[in-house]
């Protein structure tokens, strides 16, 4: 990844920007970084502050944080599993400067573990190839047997842990016009906004109830589409010897955004190896537990197959959000799990075991969202209800507001709605004993279009087909004549 990459991904540039800097940039001549500046696109200190945040690239062994042993273990397992025999392909693999890869083949050759064998077509330096003697593959097999870890070199405790406080998600400091444009496209009151700014800023807990179906849900996910800041992500982690594997691909999203390939050879700003490649640039981590959570989601897990260890979810969402959804809804009870996270809510701080015995622990960084639409007096006791900071009631909309997201809603599928239809789902629902509700509007909407496609007619809503849709939403709705719509749906196509 690239610095135009990181700078857009942060959202302090446009790949537009990135384009432009670059034209500059081969007239000019200058580091990427620089013409940025010079355009008046982002400032030094900006700049300064992405490169800071980066994981600086270790300039020799002894500054990866992790025995050599431990990586020469690994560069001994990659040779034997998948093949590798030169420098650049060990590189790719441990994501580790050349240098500090050359050093490490220099110590296989020394120790009669590996031999040159001549170089791949090109003939270049970076192309020597080498192989494993018979002592090499055995030592390779043993330190299989240790682990079966085979990916980038891990980073270490204390690099991980400064590194979680460095790219805090209290970093980021929103303002209500920010929360306003991340809601784009939703109908949220102004007081929701007043209560959730100062929540999403604090980086701690926040406890969002009411009625079901009122978008609790959907302003949490839409809270992590807010977030900007690139935060560095671990491959995996040492301690004492054992591997936890944290980043996941279906929870890390890498924060590039495929700017131009002229990037690669000059923009010299933040370039492949201008941070530490053990490391992944993503998007903060967003993690969305319901009601399929287990406890031992929270807890290490180690495979006796493998034999290393993979985060839990929690530490997966560190630097960013959970969403634990559907809160009370889970097998184990809720006092169970508040238990369990009373201490990283209060401290912001966990603590954890290794089968060796071993402890160690972590920042607890993360915006912890519970939802429920359970009231907070029956989930839990008063002692815990008060460690969560925030605590924001969900009601649901007025009458204006219904119409404004039936209105959207309607639109975004061809439909019109006429103050008649939507007079009669207002009374239809209050009729019946229910409220109104964010979602209904959804799915009235997507009942009519499938309907009307069903009887090949172009989709239109009338009372007749919202009395349908209503009678699918909430069973104690009955329709308009349930023997009889058929004929006039077909009558009317």
């Amino acid at each position: 990844m690239h610095l135009g990459d990181i700078l857009v991904g942060r959202g302090l540039v446009g790949a537009a920007d990135i384009e432009a800097a670059l034209a500059r940039q081969l007239t000019e001549g200058g580091r990427l970084g620089d013409n940025l500046i010079a355009m008046g696109l982002i400032t030094a200190e900006q700049l300064a502050e992405v490169i800071n945040t980066a994981p600086a690239v270790p300039s020799s062994l002894e500054e990866t944080g992790i025995s050599q042993r431990s990586l020469f273990n690994l560069m001994l397992k990659f040779m034997l599993v998948e093949g590798c025999e030169t420098l650049l392909d060990l590189a790719e693999r441990l994501k580790l400067p050349r240098r500090a890869v050359q050093q490490l083949l220099d110590e296989a050759v020394q120790q009669k573990l590996a031999q040159a064998i001549g170089t791949a077509p090109g003939g270049l330096a970076l192309s020597l190839r080498h192989a494993l003697s018979e002592t090499g593959r055995a030592a390779a097999k043993e330190a299989l047997e240790q682990n079966l870890y085979l990916g980038p070199a891990p980073v270490s405790l204390s690099a991980y842990h400064d590194q979680v406080l460095r790219q805090r998600v209290s970093n980021e400091q929103l303002d209500t016009e920010a929360m306003r444009q991340g809601f784009a496209g939703l109908v949220v009151p102004e007081h929701y906004i007043r209560k959730l700014l100062p929540a999403v800023n604090a980086g701690r807990s926040v406890l969002l109830f009411g009625p079901p179906g009122n978008g609790k849900t959907t302003l949490a996910t839409r809270i992590s589409t807010i977030l900007k800041d690139v935060v560095y992500i671990p491959y995996a982690l040492e301690i004492g010897g054992q591997i936890i594997r944290i980043f996941d691909p279906s929870l890390h999203k890498p924060a590039a955004t495929q700017t131009p390939a002229a990037a690669a050879p000059t923009g010299i700003g933040l370039q492949r190896e201008a941070f530490d490649q053990r490391w992944v640039a993503c998007k903060r981590p967003v993690v969305v537990a319901g009601g399929e959570m287990t406890l031992d989601m929270l807890d290490l897990h180690h495979s006796a197959d493998t034999k290393f260890y993979d985060a839990p979810l929690h530490v997966k969402a560190l630097n960013g959000m959970l969403l634990i959804d559907d809160f009370g809804r889970q097998k184990f009870s809720p006092d169970e799990l508040l238990n369990r996270m009373i201490v990283p809510m209060e401290n912001q701080v966990d603590y954890f075991k290794l089968i060796t015995g071993t402890t160690f622990s972590l920042p607890f960084d993360v915006l912890l969202i519970f939802s429920t639409n359970l009231q907070p007096a029956d989930l839990m006791e008063p002692a815990f209800l008060r460690r969560i900071q925030y605590k924001i009631k969900l009601f649901e909309p007025t009458r204006d507001e219904y119409r404004q997201i039936f209105d959207g809603v309607a639109k975004s599928r061809a439909l019109t709605l006429t103050d008649q239809v939507f007079d009669f789902v207002v009374e239809r629902l209050r009729g019946g004993g229910f409220g109104l509700a964010y979602y209904q509007p959804r799915f009235i909407c997507d009942q009519v279009v499938e309907a009307c496609k069903c009887f090949n007619m172009p989709p239109h809503l009338t009372e007749e087909l919202v009395a349908e849709a209503l009678s699918n939403l909430y069973f104690d709705i009955e329709d308009m004549g349930e023997s009889t719509t058929p004929q006039r749906l077909v009558a009317a196509a």
